[in-house]
């Protein structure tokens, strides 16, 4: 279905938002609440049916509303005055006056600029094992380390990831990848291990034809990241880590860590792919707690298209196991550690084991709690702010 409006279209097949023929990104809160004005244009929406519809029932404040509400205005290049797309209803609630035309079809003319397309393509790594890639964006290089539940295509529709990657690709050419056993790469791999998901890395750089860049990782790609840039310091620019560890559960050496461990490995196994139950409730508990119905859903849908049961388990002890404390003071570039300091998946604590061992790194915690960086979080703008800004748009 797609909606035109003013100089604006929705595209809710493709979820992607455009403005002045321009893409322009949109937090997942607001693409949902521009959607039903569009279907129902003229009448009044209150603001109880917002909340039920955008945050599921829960209680939130007015000021929770009105923030999602001026953000759409401004996406839509409204204002409060102005009011000639959104209009206010005081004390009632919300209607779309502007005229809206409607595509049942789903259909735009092909898009002009590279930023909307993506070309995947395989690399062979070290023991032969394919790892898909791509580039997207404009600007200078940047890879993005592969990371546990990725999908090249899915995550290119994706509530949680698209308006990630938008931002990245406004400032940097990314390249990145589904790390093995992943995605559309090799879903039958014959080595998790650290080195070779360093080796998968190096692989993707060499094929993309990047010879020194900068990498952001987060989670579990950030071992991956720094097993990369102490093997080969001449070749990274700058590091961005985000949610990381240098030490997995299973070596931390408490025995609530390594209870943690078994207790996500069960977890997997009972519940991996459902929208609902035990895992679905954990999932959300532990990497994205302030995630929208439509955010979880869509990452439940996105984890048996990613890796089978076996191999999502056989990560998860792999990714565990994982230590480069002894190699971080081999790691030669400038380096910037981020953390949110509830973060339930890896303590913010891993992240000044890093710090600490890295030579030239500087550490920058942050009031949150969503291990997955989520668009409607402040948290977001604060960790894309700091990496743009440590990066800068010649990408360091």
């Amino acid at each position: 279905m797609l909606y035109r409006f003013a100089d604006c279209e929705l595209d809710l097949r493709r979820y992607r938002f455009r403005r002045g023929g321009e893409t322009v990104p949109l937090e997942p809160q607001v693409f949902d609440l521009l959607a039903p004005f569009l279907s129902r244009p003229g009448e009044l929406i209150g603001r109880d049916e917002i909340i039920a519809d955008i945050w599921g029932g829960r209680c939130v404040s007015d000021a929770a509303v009105s923030s999602r509400i001026n953000a759409l205005r401004r996406a839509v290049g409204d204002d409060g005055r102005a009011q000639t797309v959104l209009q206010t209803v005081p004390r009632r609630g919300f209607r779309l006056v502007a005229p809206v035309s409607v595509d049942d079809r789903g259909e735009t003319a092909a898009p002009a600029d590279e930023a909307e397309a993506q070309t995947i393509r395989m690399a062979r790594s070290r023991d032969g094992t394919r790892i898909a890639h791509t580039t997207t964006g404009a600007g200078p290089p940047m890879l993005r380390a592969g990371h546990f539940l990725t999908h090249l295509e899915l995550d290119w529709k994706s509530p949680v990831w698209r308006p990630f990657l938008d931002r990245l690709g406004s400032s940097f050419s990314v390249t990145r990848y589904d790390q093995r056993g992943t995605g559309l790469s090799d879903p039958s791999p014959p080595d998790l291990s650290l080195e070779r998901l360093a080796d998968d890395l190096e692989a993707v750089a060499d094929a993309a034809g990047l010879d020194r860049f900068p990498i952001l990782a987060a989670s579990q790609g950030v071992p991956v990241a720094v097993a990369f840039a102490a093997r080969c310091p001449e070749r990274v620019s700058r590091l961005v880590l985000y949610g990381g560890y240098a030490q997995g559960r299973a070596v931390r050496g408490t025995e609530e860590e390594v209870r943690n461990a078994e207790a996500i490995q069960t977890v997997i196994r009972q519940g991996w792919g459902r929208s609902g139950g035990a895992f679905a409730a954990a999932f959300a508990t532990l990497y994205m707690p302030d995630a929208t119905r439509a955010q979880l859903e869509h990452m439940a849908q996105m984890q048996l298209a990613s890796a089978s049961v076996e191999i999502a388990v056989a990560l998860r002890r792999a990714i565990d196991a994982y230590d480069v404390t002894d190699i971080l003071d081999r790691v030669k570039a400038p380096t910037l550690i981020l953390h949110a300091r509830e973060d339930s998946v890896h303590p913010a604590s891993q992240s000044g084991v890093l710090s600490a061992g890295i030579p030239d790194a500087r550490l920058h915690v942050m009031e949150g709690r969503n291990h997955v960086p989520l668009p409607q979080d402040p948290c977001w703008e604060e960790l894309l702010g700091a990496a743009e800004a440590f990066l800068g748009r010649s990408g360091g």
